[in-house]
Formats: structure tokens, sequence, C-alpha cells
């Protein structure tokens, strides 16, 4: 295909106009096709070239960025953002690129030097504590904390939880003070909220960035909370990041730890060992051992930690949870049906982030599987997928090697408050959980499953860990052999041919999520751990 121009997509929320010209494509089916050895044909291919990311200044790896689309381009080529800021890759910029990449080269051991003795003053720090319990005052403003690398995300499982508790924190303290490094959807807009200002350090490189933040997010920290009462801080764990347990020990306030995995652990399995994996191991460490309170969503989580000999007096178990006004029964999935061309057949629903683990590869196996053995199914059975991610276009493949592209739709990325709007418009909801590749045990909590609760749907999920506890098999959901291909399919024609069966068990899965699994007694359990394990006035 000859094209004069080409457009790469890079980040989850970029996006360009329908009608922009030229290719368009994903950066990430760039590196397939540079792996591959299919770039070759496309080499000084095309006379424009740009690449649109969410955010300039947190471009990764933006000397090589820019590389690549001079290879693809034999006239102009430039970076844009959603803001709107655009970067012409001429002669000036290449200089500014290469510059800012020598300087970070030769800044790389001092950043380093400096984290290590950050953290050796906090363990030091840590260690010579007197004994003795925080002081923990509910009439002033807990500061949620929330330092991940990752921007412009508008829907999936992180979403869902950090709103879900910030909304419910004044229910139970003064309002919370919502410190960010990028904007998050679904959160109150009476949360009082400051999001960080990044620079453009240090991004050429893989981790440098996760170290470099803590001195910048401190000390915009300290700006914002100069003169102000603080309950407690609580950070979403982040990789390499302490700052959570920094501005704890500043104020002398509690510090409670939402930990939702050993990121050392995820990026060896499911990604790429970390290069400072040992600096890294030594932080994560650093901020259980410094916590007052750590939240997991898993027993599974809980063993971990206890196997690390921290303290299980500390932990809490607490499993994520849904807004059951938001999610509910109530809200009608008619008119996306029609618009789906949906209406009149028995649709099958995922949502997700399609990661490693969501199974989504699992689940198209088995559509085609069960459209093979129920060739009637073919006419009035769909399977809709809701949502984009790392193994989409592994799910996308394997439906059409199936021959069910047909009655197959991929929706595509949708922003988190129409999540509840595209769930209505199944009638089975799917959550296909797989194993971990190591044989530990499955340490997640899906919000999506408690999403589906809500939404008074019959469910076919993984008899995985959590999952099976959460849900009974044959009274609140219908619970087949994790990663099973076979085991799935016989699931979903289970429900797709008894529709009281489906209707009944999504009532009772209404109910047991009300009664256990919303927000708002989430937050309740971890203020009321905090009370446990702090000095309350």
């Amino acid at each position: 295909m000859s094209s004069s121009s080409i457009t790469i997509i890079k980040g989850a929320s970029s996006s360009v106009e329908d009608s922009d010209p030229g290719r368009v494509t994903s950066f990430e089916e760039v590196k397939r096709c540079f792996s591959a050895g299919k770039f070759w044909p496309h080499l000084f291919r095309y006379n424009l070239a740009r690449l649109v990311t969410y955010r300039l200044a947190v471009l990764p790896k933006p000397f090589l960025t820019a590389l690549l689309l001079r290879l693809l381009c034999h006239g102009e080529c430039y970076f844009e953002d959603r803001f709107g800021r655009r970067e012409k890759i001429g002669a000036i910029q290449w200089l500014l690129l290469g510059r800012r990449l020598l300087q970070d080269s030769f800044r790389r051991a001092t950043l380093l030097r400096s984290i290590r003795k950050d953290v050796e003053l906090l363990s030091r720090h840590r260690i010579e504590e007197t004994l003795g319990t925080p002081k923990l005052d509910l009439e002033a403003s807990p500061v949620y904390l929330r330092t991940d690398l990752s921007f412009g995300v508008i829907s999936g499982g992180s979403v869902g939880h950090i709103a879900g508790v910030l909304n419910q924190l004044e229910s139970f303290a003064k309002s919370p003070i919502f410190l960010t490094t990028d904007p998050i959807p679904m959160v109150s807009p009476t949360v009082e909220s400051h999001t960080v200002n990044l620079d453009a350090s240090f991004w050429n490189f893989r981790e440098l960035p996760s170290f470099h933040i803590n001195e910048i997010i401190f000390k915009q920290a300290l700006q914002a909370l100069a003169n102000r009462r603080i309950s407690f801080v609580y950070q979403r764990y982040s990789l390499n990041n302490y700052v959570g347990m920094k501005l704890a020990k500043e104020f002398a306030i509690p510090f409670v730890l939402e930990y939702n995995g050993s990121e050392v652990w995820i990026n060896r399995h499911w990604g790429q060992a970390l290069q400072y994996e040992q600096l890294s191991s030594q932080i994560e460490l650093l901020s259980l051992q410094g916590a007052d309170v750590i939240v997991v969503v898993s027993d599974a989580l809980r063993a971990e930690l206890v196997s690390r000999e921290i303290d299980a007096k500390k932990i809490l178990v607490n499993p994520n949870g849904v807004d059951s006004q938001r999610y509910s029964p109530e809200i009608d999935g008619s008119a996306l049906r029609q618009q789906l061309q949906l209406t009149g057949k028995t649709v099958i629903g995922f949502i997700g982030t399609f990661g490693r683990w969501h199974g989504a590869e699992v689940l198209s196996a088995a559509f085609g599987e069960l459209l093979k053995r129920n060739p009637a199914y073919r006419s009035n059975v769909r399977l809709l997928m809701i949502g984009d991610g790392m193994r989409m276009p592994d799910a996308r493949e394997i439906t059409a090697k199936s021959n069910v592209t047909e009655e197959c739709l991929f929706t595509g990325l949708i922003p988190q408050e129409k999540g509840p709007q595209y769930l209505a418009a199944a009638d089975i909801l799917v959550a296909p959980h797989v194993p971990n590749p190591d044989g530990t045990p499955f340490f997640g909590s899906p919000t999506k499953l408690f999403e589906y609760m809500a939404m008074g749907r019959g469910i076919v999920a993984s008899n995985l860990d959590q999952i099976g506890e959460v849900l009974q098999h044959g009274k609140t959901g219908w619970l087949v052999k994790p990663g099973d291909t076979a085991s799935l399919q016989m699931g979903l024609q289970t429900l797709i041919d008894d529709e009281k069966l489906r209707a009944g068990l999504g009532q009772a899965a209404r109910k047991e999520v009300i009664a256990k699994y919303t927000w708002q007694e989430h937050t309740r359990r971890i203020i009321e751990k905090l009370k446990e394990c702090c000095d309350c006035d």
C-alpha cells in the first residue's frame, strides 16, 4: 500500500481524527514489525511522519523515537500530544534531544547515589524510631498519593480503585487531598487535586524516571501541604517510589501502603527484568516495612508479605469493590445494543485492559469452539470484547483463525464512565482469568468481577483463588477451570441455553456485592484497620 504520510499512536488515550489522511498505526505495531524483520520496506517511504502521544514531556525514549520517525520518512517529522503541543524533528530538535541524552547519561550515577542515600536515611530512621504508634487525627485531611508513571489512563481497574477509595474517604475523615502524576477520571470534583509537574529528565532510560520523580513529587507535595493538618498518607505503591513513607515521616503521621503485587516480580515474569533490580527490591521492602498499615486485595498477597517477614498484624486483606449505584441492573443497554447491531442477540461480554492475566485469548478460543460445536448460535450469539490493551491483537487473531470474526465485536478503548452502559448491553459477563506463569497463587482481585456482580448479569468466571472465593458456583456465578478452553466453552453454553439460570445467578450476585463489596465498605475497613494500628484521638 502506498501512503504519503504515517501517524503512529503511542499511549492509551492518544488518538487522531478519523479524517486524518495517510496510514495510522500503533507504536506497538511498529515495534512488532521491526522485531519481525518487516521494517525494511517502510524505510524512507513516507513524506510526512508524526507520532501522537499523550504528553510530550514524558515521552519515553524520545531520541530513539525521533530516529525511528526519521527512518520512516524522507520529509517532515514531528511529535504531537493531546494538548496541542508540537515539536518538529529538525536539526535544532536533534541537537536538543542529543544533548538531553548525553546530560542524562552523565547524571545517571549522581541520581542513583542520591536515591541510595535517601533509602539509607529512611532505613536508619525506621530502625532508630522509638517504640509506639503514630497519632491518627480523623478530623484532618488524608492525603492520597498516586505516583504511577502511566499517563492518559481513562479506564481499567486502577481507575475504579483510585476513584472508589478517594470518593469515599470523606465519609470517614475530612475531605482528602489527591496528589497525582496525572488526572484520574471518575474522581469527584469535590476532591482537592494536585497534578505533579514532571520534567523531561531521564526519559531516554527505561527505569530512571521512576527514581527521579521521588524528589520532584516530594518537593511539590510539601508545597501543596504547607500549613495543612494531615491525617495520614495513603499511597498506591509504584515502582521505585518511597515518597509516601518520606511524607509520613515529615508530618509524623500514619502511612498506609496499598500493595498490589511486587513490581520486581511483575517485571521479571510479565515483562523484562529490572536493570536496577536490587535497588528496586530494597525500596519495595523499605516501603513495606515502614508502612503502619498495608492494604492488599487478596490472601495470596498477604501470604507473600508474611513470607517476606512483614508483620502480619498490619496487613489488611481488602478485596476490590464497586460503586453499586453506578453499576446497576437498572441501566438500559438497549440503545447501545441497537447501535452495535446486537438487538435480539444473546451477548457474551468481556471488559478489560487485555492484560497477560485477563485470559482474553482463552475467551476468544472458547467462543470459536462454541460456534463450531453449535452452528445455530452463529445467527443469535455474539461476543462483545470491550476495551483495549497488550493482548487485544492476539485475541483478534484467534477469532480470525476460528472463523468467528463476523460474530465478534471489539469496541476498542472506552472511557470508564461508559463502562456500565456497555456491560448493560451484555446478557452474560465473563472473567476468564488465567493462572500465574510460574505456578504461584493468583494474587489479583479483578475489579471487573465486582462490576459484573453489580450489573446483575449471569457470570462465567475462572475458579481461580479469590474469584472462586467471591463467587459460589451455581449460586452467584458459573465457575470454570482456569485457562481451559473446553471448560469455558461449556460454561458459556450452559448460560446461553438457560436464561432462567443466568437471571437467578445475576440477582444473587447483585445482593452479594451490595452486602460485602462496595467501595464504601472497602474504605470503611481501611479506616478501621488504621484505628486498630494507630493511636486515635
